[in-house]
């Protein structure tokens, strides 16, 4: 089998595009995961996921100033589609930092490699949690889906979208306020705790409101964050299927 040039150039865009998508997935592409990996899941999705119409030996390539044009454009598409993924997993960590913010857990910051950045333990549990439930629901699929449906949207070498920034500005406020949604029951029951102890401390002036809070606020962070998790499960999943869905939504025309 001949592969021409053309065909060769046309492979290097769709793993181009392919790579600036996955680098944005924690799940795919995240910090933790080797360089190599990374590389590899490119090239193995660039092959399964385009439907290759064999192009003849005798094709004409595309020039070298225009295909350095196209590798950009495709860098630059790649990276909005990803966006809806680092949106949405930004909408986690920012939910995650709001319910540790008064639990005593932010004396303690651990760096996370999935996401390249420092948090409390409490931050990790939400993270780590919200995580399994995106491979639960078959989050990873619904990604390689609306990855495939770009290509038919967007072809390789095509014109840039010039309409997503509206899609991106509402997108962006829809996950902020699921993120702030997530995190107002613990919120609620973080300030109600701290209501409390500062009216024993009125009442009982001799206790050590400072020490007894501690571990108080700990506990109260964990039993809100479990008793939550019935109404956070269903956030999730709008979520992480609205993540799919905008990555679509990005790169229409």
């Amino acid at each position: 089998m001949t592969i021409s040039v053309a065909q060769a150039q046309l492979f290097f865009l769709a793993f181009t595009r392919i790579m600036a998508i996955i680098i944005h997935v924690p799940v795919f592409g995240g910090q933790n995961i080797p360089t190599q990996v990374r590389i590899g899941l490119g090239f193995a999705l660039a092959v399964v996921l385009i439907p290759w119409v064999p192009l003849s030996p005798d094709a004409a390539a595309i020039g070298s100033w225009a295909y350095g044009v196209s590798i950009a454009k495709e860098i630059l598409i790649g990276t909005l589609i990803g966006f809806s993924a680092d949106l949405a997993f930004g909408a986690i960590q920012m939910a995650g930092s709001a319910m540790g913010m008064g639990s005593g857990f932010e004396s303690s910051r651990i760096f996370n490699p999935a996401l390249g950045e420092a948090g409390s333990a409490f931050d990790q549990i939400f993270v780590i949690t919200a995580t399994m439930i995106f491979l639960t629901i078959d989050g990873h699929h619904l990604v390689l889906i609306a990855m495939k449906n770009t290509f038919d949207i967007l072809p390789l070498n095509g014109s840039l979208p010039f309409n997503g920034l509206e899609a991106i500005m509402k997108t962006t406020s829809m996950f902020i306020a699921t993120g702030i949604h997530m995190a107002l029951p613990v919120m609620a029951a973080l300030v109600l705790t701290d209501l409390t102890l500062g009216l024993l401390a009125r009442v009982a002036p001799q206790v050590q409101v400072y020490f007894l809070g501690l571990p108080v606020k700990v506990v109260m962070a964990m039993v809100a964050l479990a008793m939550s998790f019935a109404i956070i499960f269903p956030n999730l999943t709008v979520l992480f299927k609205s993540m799919a869905e905008n990555m679509i939504l990005f790169v229409e025309q």
